[in-house]
């Protein structure tokens, strides 16, 4: 009963390492003062939200992660606001994010591809049948526990490439290599748009490409290049969209880099339109005829796409043929990242505090007039009572138990031992929380 009355708010909450930071906000560690529990805290300014025209997208998150259960979706705990920001308090999943271990490891060999292809494959699955489409599947939401399983997040926020400039796509416009002024093609020698000087390994691309993605991963914009073509078109567009961008992952798993990679966002979104004119493998790129197939066939035509008939289509296809899908999040990770303790922030790439942690009002006194702002996120606050609670109950079960005497000091134990000694022993011995029914 006292969980669910208390009203939650930041002051609840200390305020620990960033661990992400993007176009609305930032996320951080954070550790809850009563019970010390460790979570992750995404913080999204309101102002950002209304002058972006992201109010919708930032309720469809809240809504997803409240109503998707699932082991493949990172768990929603809190949801609440004030003044100034929304917040969400999810579960800390320290082994990093896949776009960091791409940097890391440069490529994956296939087996461990298919696992974490496989994984993602659930993860999609699970939103797809509660008929939420993600739209912004990428490296960067890819999330590993402390075991190296996958968890799926960033529901609903994804980075708007200028609309303006969008607007000018047509896929029936004809392209060449000189009106789009590229500076990295996948098959061929790449010129530099800045300096004109030619890169000559396939390894010079990758440092290029991991160059820029890191730059690009935290931008305002973002980078357009696991986004599907009907989806730049405006073409109107279903489920089937999120299929197209984890064959872009896959791609960029076994090979090193996107398929439509370039300096520029716009060329990018230009070759995805144009894509049979660009989804090309590299000589060098050993890939089996079972890798190439289900990427092709996830980076086609909307009609031809597997995917577009449910997960099973992908399941059934051969490179996945020795996958046990039930036992995929009971089985030993393809990676095991290198967790220290609860609160290692090894695994995400560093960021320097922009401002000393501000201690925002209270959530407590909520006596003023609702301004516009807050009328636009009335509903947001949500507590998933049956995680904290089993949270809770999985803390206190790996700690020493206090009985009620503990909790009522010594005086309370001196006064029993007074009025009954026989009585004053067994409580002293008494492993039970009075807390507890």
């Amino acid at each position: 009963m006292r969980l669910k009355r208390h009203k939650i708010c930041v002051d609840d909450f200390e305020l620990l390492t960033i661990i992400g930071r993007g176009a609305f906000g930032e996320v951080r560690l954070c550790r809850e003062k009563a019970t010390g529990n460790i979570y992750a805290m995404k913080k999204l300014k309101k102002s950002e939200m209304l002058s972006r025209g992201q109010v919708e997208h930032v309720r469809a998150e809240r809504n997803l992660l409240a109503e998707v259960a699932s082991h493949c979706i990172v768990k929603l705990y809190y949801s609440f606001q004030d003044a100034e920001y929304l917040y969400l308090i999810m579960e800390y999943l320290p082994g990093g994010d896949m776009m960091t271990l791409l940097i890391r490891e440069d490529t994956l060999t296939e087996s461990v591809a298919r696992f974490y292809i496989a994984q993602s494959v659930l993860a999609i699955e699970s939103i797809h049948r509660h008929n939420y489409i993600h739209r912004d599947i990428k490296p960067d939401n890819l999330l590993l526990d402390k075991n190296g399983h996958m968890k799926l997040s960033d529901f609903g926020l994804c980075k708007p490439i200028d609309c303006r400039t969008l607007s000018t796509l047509n896929e029936n416009e004809p392209l060449d290599d000189d009106s789009l002024k590229e500076s990295m093609d996948i098959d061929g020698s790449f010129s530099d748009a800045n300096n004109g000087s030619r890169w000559k390994s396939p390894n010079e691309q990758l440092q290029h490409w991991q160059m820029n993605r890191r730059k690009l991963a935290f931008s305002t914009v973002g980078t357009p290049d696991y986004i599907a073509p009907e989806v730049l078109l405006k073409k109107g567009y279903g489920m089937e969209c999120d299929w197209w961008s984890l064959g872009a992952i896959m791609y960029e798993m076994l090979v090193g880099y996107p398929p439509f990679y370039s300096d520029d966002p716009i060329t990018t979104c230009r070759k995805i339109v144009h894509w049979r004119n660009h989804l090309k493998f590299p000589e060098d790129a050993r890939l089996s005829p079972e890798a190439r197939d289900l990427i092709c066939r996830l980076l086609c035509d909307v009609e031809h796409r597997l995917g577009s008939g449910g997960a099973d289509q992908i399941k059934a296809h051969p490179w996945f043929r020795d996958v046990v899908w039930e036992k995929l999040y009971e089985m030993e990770a393809a990676f095991k990242p290198e967790v220290k303790d609860e609160l290692d922030t090894q695994n995400f790439l560093k960021f320097d505090e922009m401002e000393p942690p501000a201690r925002t009002s209270s959530g407590h006194s909520r006596k003023k007039l609702l301004s516009p702002k807050d009328l636009s996120f009335v509903g947001y606050t949500y507590k998933n009572f049956d995680a904290v609670k089993g949270l809770h109950d999985t803390r206190r079960s790996t700690s020493p138990r206090r009985s009620i005497d503990s909790i009522f000091g010594d005086s309370v134990m001196e006064s029993r031992r007074k009025a009954n000694p026989e009585d004053a022993d067994t409580h002293m011995v008494s492993s039970g929380d009075a807390m507890s029914p």
